[in-house]
């Protein structure tokens, strides 16, 4: 019987100016820095060998550019490079573009929710932890389903990474 089991390597991102400033950037869309151009070269050197059968990216420019690499590095096509707007980070709504500074100063109640990480609170215009863990799990499922026994490559965000943690480990 064949092995029907399907390999996920999640890898994040490169490195984003806003990463270094510590702001915000949820959905929107930053691209990667130089360091961060380096890093998806480093993980794209690193999975080179590792006989990928498919990768999925988050649509945001600094994933996208990061599955590229990989893609580039594994000799596939960009165009098999699946993009997909529900590997995206977490929305954070009114926090989006702001430092952690200048969201402890403008929302201090919020930022202590935040802090705590309340699985049900959402900044305002935002998601929930609970709501991104239950849209990354729909997402790769959906994924999964789809390459059974096939070694995959999914390319997000920090807040997806934790969402797929917590899947795996039933947290």
């Amino acid at each position: 019987m064949p092995n029907r089991i399907t390999r996920i390597t999640a890898v994040r991102h490169g490195e984003t100016a806003w990463n270094l400033a510590t702001r915000i950037q949820g959905q929107l869309d930053i691209d990667l820095n130089a360091t961060g151009e380096r890093q998806a070269q480093q993980v794209a050197s690193a999975l080179a060998a590792s006989d990928i059968d498919a990768i999925y990216s988050s649509d945001l420019s600094r994933a996208r550019h990061t599955a590229y690499a990989i893609a580039s590095a594994a000799k596939l096509d960009h165009a098999m490079v699946v993009l997909a707007a529900g590997l995206r980070e977490r929305a954070f709504g009114v926090f989006e573009g702001l430092t952690y500074a200048e969201i402890e100063q403008t929302f201090p109640q919020d930022a202590q929710r935040w802090r705590t990480r309340d699985p049900h609170w959402a900044p305002q215009g935002g998601e929930s932890p609970t709501q991104v863990t239950q849209r990354v799990t729909k997402v790769v499922h959906a994924i999964a389903s789809q390459h059974p026994g096939q070694h995959l490559v999914i390319v997000a965000h920090g807040g997806v990474l934790d969402a797929l943690y917590r899947l795996a480990t039933h947290q």
